[in-house]
C-alpha cells in the first residue's frame, strides 16, 4: 500500500514538529553545562547572573528547581540568551577514567538468564575453545534533526505538542512537572525526525511547558545539536566475556556468556531538575536490563549452556534509555565473533559451521536466506589473504531482538593504510512470521542495515571525567549517505506463524557480520567497536 506521507515529505512541504509555529509564541532554550555529567549528578546552578544577557531585547531567565532556560521573542535572541547567561555549576563527581574496568569492578546485581547441562565439565572436554573479552560503547540516538516541542500552559491546563512515542505517559510525566491534574493536560502528537528509540522528545516536551507555565505564553524549544548529543539519553555500553567450545566433530557443545551493563532511567532531566527527584534507575533482578537470551548462544544446538546477566547500577555513569534494538548489537558482536572464531579453529567455513550447529528450523531459513541472497561461495575465513592495500572480506552472521529473526551476510573493504573500513554490500533476511506489507518490512531492512553499520564503524559517545565531549557531528559522527552500504532486502515469509517484531531484528547480524568480514579480510579480530581507523590501524600494527 502507498505511503500517503511521502510525496509531501519529497517536495520538502511536510511539517514536522519542528516547522509548527503558533501565534504570539516565545522562543525558549535550556541551559546546561556541556555535556552531561555522572548520572545522579544533575546540573545544579550554584549562582546565575541574569544581568549578563541584559542586553538582548525581551530575553529573560527561567528558573524552576535546578532546571535553567532562557525565553525570547525572538529564536537568535534565544540562542544568544542561552550562549550568554553566566551560571556557576556546582562540581560534580567524576565519571570512571576507564569505563568498563569499572563495570567489572563494581557491585552488581547478577541474574543467571540461562543455565543448562555442564558447562564446566563439557569446556573441559572440548578440542577446541574459543574465549575473549569484548567492549562496546555507549552510543547516542543522534536524530538528524534535534528535539522540539511547544507548550501552551495557562490557567486552564495546557497543550502541549511534541514528537513523543507515548502520549499518555507523557501526559502523565508533565502532569507532575506542571503541578496540574492530568485531566487539564493535553499532548498532542507531531512527527519528528526519526529517533529510534527513547531520545530527548520527553526532555524538550518538559522544558517547553516549564517555560510556558512560567512566562504564561505558548513556548517552542529546540534543542541545539550539543544539547541533544551532550543531555541524551544513551544507549548503554556492554562489556563481554564470551567462551564457547567445540568437539573434534565441530559440533558446539558448550558455551558461556557473561554481560556486565546498567538499565535506563526513568525520569527525564528536565523532570528531576525541575522536581529535585533523586535518580530513577532500573537495577536489580529482572527489572534491571538483562542480557537477551535469544542473542546469545540460543539460535544453536549446544547441551551446555549459561548466560549470565550482571546488572551495572547507572548512578555514576551515563544516562541510558532504549536504543534501536537495545544492546543486540553487543550481543552479537561478542558472540557472533566468537562462533566465527569456533569455525576457523575448526576449519569449516562459517556458514556450513552454523548450518551445523543450527538448533530451530526459523534460524536455519534466514540464514539460508542471506545466504542465497548473497551467493554465498564456501571457504574457510581469513584464507585467502592479501598483501594490498584494499583487501576484500565477507562475513556472516545471526541475531535478533526478543521475538523475530535475523542473519546477515556482509561485503566489506580495508584500506590498510587508513585504517578505513567500507561496508559495500549488506544482505538482510528477516523471519517476523506473517508478514502483511512486505514492502514495509523491506524498508525496514535497509533501515536496519544502514544504522548499524554506523553504529559498528562510526558512533560512540566519548566523555573525560567532568562529562560528554562528543557534541557535534565531528566528534560523534554517523555514517555520510555516500558511505551507506548496498542493501539487499529478503522477507523471509511465514504465513502460519504470528506476525512479531520487524524494526529492529537484523541489526545485531549486521553488526556481526560486519565484525567476521574484517577477519575475513584481514586474519585480525577486532573485539572493541566502533571499528574505527585508529582501532584498526592499531590491530593491524598488532599483528605484525
Amino acid at each position: 500500500m502507498p505511503r500517503v506521507d511521502i510525496p509531501d515529505k519529497a517536495s520538502g512541504t511536510y511539517v514536522h514538529m519542528q516547522h509548527v509555529r503558533v501565534p504570539d509564541m516565545l522562543h525558549g532554550r535550556v541551559v546546561r553545562p556541556r555535556g552531561q555529567r555522572a548520572y545522579g549528578t544533575g546540573a545544579k546552578p550554584l549562582s546565575i547572573d541574569a544581568s549578563s544577557i541584559a542586553d538582548i531585547p525581551g530575553a529573560r531567565v527561567v528558573r524552576k528547581g535546578d532546571f535553567v532556560g532562557v525565553v525570547a521573542a525572538r529564536e537568535w535572541d534565544a540562542v544568544k540568551a542561552a550562549r550568554a547567561l553566566k551560571v556557576t555549576w556546582q562540581e560534580s563527581p567524576p565519571l570512571p577514567d576507564n569505563l568498563f574496568e569499572s563495570m567489572r569492578a563494581v557491585k552488581t546485581t547478577d541474574t543467571v538468564i540461562a543455565d543448562w547441562g555442564d558447562a564446566s565439565s563439557a569446556f573441559a572436554q572440548a578440542a577446541h575453545v574459543a574465549s575473549s573479552t569484548y567492549r562496546c560503547p555507549y552510543q547516542s540516538h543522534a536524530p538528524f534533526a534535534a528535539n522540539c516541542a511547544l507548550a501552551d500552559v495557562g490557567p486552564n491546563g495546557a497543550l502541549v505538542m511534541s514528537s513523543t512515542q507515548d502520549i499518555y505517559n507523557s501526559r502523565d510525566m508533565l502532569a507532575q512537572v506542571l503541578g496540574l491534574p492530568i485531566d487539564k493536560v493535553r499532548v498532542q502528537y507531531h512527527e519528528g525526525s526519526g529517533t529510534f528509540g527513547r531520545s530527548c522528545y520527553e526532555d524538550a516536551a518538559q522544558a517547553a511547558a516549564v517555560m510556558s507555565q512560567a512566562v504564561g505564553k505558548p513556548v517552542r524549544v529546540q534543542f541545539t545539536r550539543s544539547d541533544e548529543l551532550g543531555w541524551d539519553d544513551y544507549g548503554p555500553a556492554h562489556l563481554a566475556d564470551v567462551r564457547a567450545g567445540i568437539d573434534a566433530s565441530g559440533k558446539l557443545v558448550a558455551y558461556e556468556y557473561h554481560g556486565w551493563q546498567h538499565g535506563w532511567m526513568v525520569n527525564e532531566t528536565t523532570h528531576e531538575l525541575v522536581l529535585l527527584t533523586p535518580p530513577t534507575e532500573r537495577t536489580t533482578g529482572a527489572g534491571s536490563i538483562p542480557v537477551n537470551r535469544m542473542s546469545t548462544g540460543s539460535m544453536y544446538a549446544v547441551a551446555n549452556r549459561r548466560v549470565v546477566s550482571h546488572a551495572v547500577p547507572m548512578v555514576g555513569y551515563l544516562k541510558g534509555a532504549p536504543l534501536r534494538s537495545p544492546l543486540d548489537l553487543s550481543f552479537a558482536f561478542a558472540s557472533e565473533q566468537t562462533i566465527d572464531e569456533l569455525a576457523f579453529m575448526a576449519k569449516i567455513d562459517p556458514l556450513e559451521f552454523r548450518r551445523n550447529n543450527i538448533g530451530d528450523a526459523r534460524w536455519l531459513g534466514v540464514l539460508n536466506a542471506a545466504a542465497a541472497a548473497a551467493a554465498w561461495k564456501p571457504k574457510v575465513a581469513a584464507s585467502a589473504l592479501s598483501d594490498a592495500e584494499v583487501v576484500r572480506g565477507r562475513g556472516i552472521a545471526l541475531g535478533t531482538h526478543h521475538v523475530s529473526y535475523g542473519a546477515a551476510v556482509a561485503d566489506i573493504e580495508v584500506d590498510r593504510r587508513t585504517g578505513n573500513i567500507v561496508a559495500t554490500h549488506v544482505y538482510g533476511a528477516l523471519d517476523a512470521g506473517q508478514v502483511i506489507n512486505p514492502g514495509l518490512v523491506e524498508n525496514q531492512i535497509v533501515g536496519q542495515a544502514i544504522q548499524a553499520t554506523s553504529r559498528v564503524l562510526k558512533e560512540e559517545v566519548t566523555f573525560d571525567n567532568s562529562g560528554v565531549t562528543s557534541l557535534d557531528w565531528v566528534s560523534y559522527p554517523v555514517l555520510r549517505f555516500a558511505e551507506h552500504p548496498q542493501v539487499t532486502a529478503v522477507v523471509v515469509q511465514r504465513l502460519d506463524e504470528p506476525s512479531t517484531g520487524a524494526g529492529e531484528e537484523v541489526m545485531g547480524a549486521t553488526a556481526g557480520a560486519i565484525a567476521n568480514a574484517f577477519f575475513d579480510a584481514t586474519g585480525v579480530r577486532l573485539r572493541q567497536y566502533p571499528m574505527t581507523p585508529e582501532r584498526v590501524k592499531a590491530a593491524l600494527a598488532a599483528k605484525t
